[in-house]
């Protein structure tokens, strides 16, 4: 019989303050690789937390003496023998912690925080403190199969606030593996990567999961054990074979993937038999919403649009001698959507903060937004009442004022605001509660941002961002940690908001099939090429 790893019966999942789950009963034993998987706020990021010790399995009965209800080899501290998580929002958590270090207005020069280097040292013995050296191990890393196997090798001496999303990720990784860690949960681990991102990450699940598969005495390593977490059914490695899925707070289904696929083949014919009438009910009732905010809209936006949105003269970007921006010319016309690609670390988010004002870089630069040169004399007030705005910036931005309630945060939207600040108008109360029961939110209006799973906040700022019909639309990976059905209903918002002729789309994806079909033009950035962009004009 296959030896127990972790067993949980009866339980429930708890946190300080109330019950998350209220019982689970699952159990994972050696040759099992199991994925977790469910819709956003179905339960399954409660339960992530209690694997990671973020919250608690607790007995929903007392247990006999020497019978522990809920069990498990691995211990959830971090480190040597504990649990590591690997996540969207580990890497949002990180960033946090980087910004509330940021010491540059203390120095004549950006403060770039952490390396890489100095942060995976930190589980290897090395210094806490930012200032203090580096222990011998820091020249090896190059080396170490860990690092071979994360692809960080050419990152290590970048600041991690630097660094793409796809490469923090690839560093938590890389960090992991080496902290001696016995389980490894990665939650959507595939999301935002480009693909020789996708690939390195494929061969790691390759080395690892066949190492945890191997029957006992074979002499392959059983370290770490893999839990995969993930939002959809997309591009899961051929090793998992075991599910266990959570919709409304309670475990749906747990058992091998065979019988869960052939349990999503149902629903998917099920789902591709309403699609048409689902699709058009809810494009009406976008309809409705948008109808109720024509007044308030109206009178952000008076003037007429320019033609001319946003136009990028050989602009050039970078920090010491690396070169992100290289003599770009480019240039965005009212009604022209775009889609921009490239590979991680290539400028794709770079070149939107030039947009929204989050890079200083932009005031020595060609730039010019909506008829006029940055840094003329406009406000960023001017700018951003203008833009709509969804970004990992941003939601790192919300993370920190999470107290916020979700009412609240739509709003803020129409105040281009991190939190409220002014009394909402009873309008804007209004179209507020009417976006969040559009979007499943109804009678949570006063929860807030920070007690919703990661895909759920991604959806939350996806609304504020369209609640305003802003000019322009910036989309950085808006689909992050959404589930299948909201990714369908945001993907579908997009097209409706593209075809309203008020609104143009900049929108930054790496999967294929969220490209909207009315994105006619490419922006795609090429590191290393001369030039170091390509534009492409689609049928």
């Amino acid at each position: 019989m296959a030896s127990r790893l972790i067993t949980i019966e009866n339980c429930s999942v708890q946190d300080s303050y109330k019950t998350l789950l209220p019982r689970i009963d699952w159990q994972m034993c050696d040759g099992e690789a199991w994925l977790v998987i469910g819709p956003n706020g179905g339960g399954k990021a409660a339960f992530v937390r209690a694997l990671s010790g973020q919250a608690q399995f607790v007995p929903n009965v007392a247990p006999p003496p020497a019978v522990p209800l809920c069990s498990s080899v691995f211990s959830p501290a971090e480190g040597r023998g504990g649990t590591a998580v690997v996540s969207l929002e580990a890497a949002a958590a990180l960033i946090e912690e980087e910004r509330r270090r940021d010491e540059s207005e203390y120095m004549d020069k950006q403060d770039i925080g952490r390396t890489g280097r100095r942060f995976i040292c930190e589980v290897l013995g090395g210094p806490m403190n930012k200032d203090d050296p580096l222990p011998p191990i820091a020249d090896k890393l190059d080396a170490l199969p860990e690092v071979k196997l994360c692809g960080v090798g050419p990152i290590l001496d970048r600041g991690l606030k630097l660094m793409s999303t796809g490469e923090i990720r690839r560093t938590l990784l890389c960090r992991a593996l080496l902290s001696g860690c016995s389980l490894l949960i990665l939650s959507d681990p595939f999301a935002g990567l480009d693909v020789s991102s996708r690939k390195i990450l494929l061969e790691f699940f390759d080395t690892i999961l066949k190492r945890q598969l191997a029957p006992a005495g074979s002499g392959e390593s059983a370290f770490p054990r893999i839990i995969l977490s993930m939002e959809r059914f997309h591009e899961i490695p051929s090793q998992i074979n075991r599910v266990l899925e959570f919709r409304e707070g309670a475990v749906s289904f747990c058992g091998t993937r065979t019988d869960y696929e052939k349990i999503l083949a149902g629903r998917k014919a099920e789902k591709e038999a309403s699609r048409e009438a689902d699709k058009r009910a809810f494009l009406a009732e976008i309809a409705r919403i948008r109808a109720e905010s024509d007044a308030l809209v109206s009178g952000i936006n008076q003037d007429p649009a320019p033609d001319s949105l946003i136009r990028f003269n050989k602009v050039n970007v970078g920090w010491d001698e690396h070169r992100v921006l290289i003599d770009l010319t480019w240039e965005v016309r009212r009604g022209e959507h775009w889609l921009i690609r490239g590979p991680n670390g290539s400028g794709k988010t770079t070149l939107l903060e030039l947009i929204t004002g989050d890079n200083m870089q932009v005031f020595r630069e060609d730039v010019s937004l909506f008829g006029r040169r940055r840094g003329t004399g406009e406000t960023i007030w001017d700018i951003k009442r203008q833009l709509g705005i969804v970004s990992y910036r941003l939601h790192v931005e919300y993370r920190m004022v999470g107290g916020t309630n979700l009412e609240s945060v739509i709003v803020s939207g129409f105040h281009d605001s991190i939190g409220l600040y002014e009394q909402a108008t009873d309008f804007e109360l209004q179209a507020a509660r009417a976006w969040l029961k559009f979007a499943g939110f109804a009678g949570r209006e006063h929860q807030t941002f920070s007690s919703l799973s990661y895909g759920e906040q991604r959806a939350i700022l996806i609304l504020r961002a369209a609640v305003k019909s802003p000019r322009v639309l910036i989309l950085d990976e808006p689909c992050h940690a959404l589930d299948e059905d909201y990714r369908d209903k945001i993907l579908d918002l997009l097209e409706t908001v593209a075809a309203t002729n008020t609104t143009t789309l900049l929108h930054v994806t790496h999967e294929e099939d969220e490209a909207l079909a009315c994105e006619k033009h490419v922006l795609e950035l090429c590191p290393g090429e001369e030039p170091m962009y390509r534009i492409i004009v689609r049928d």
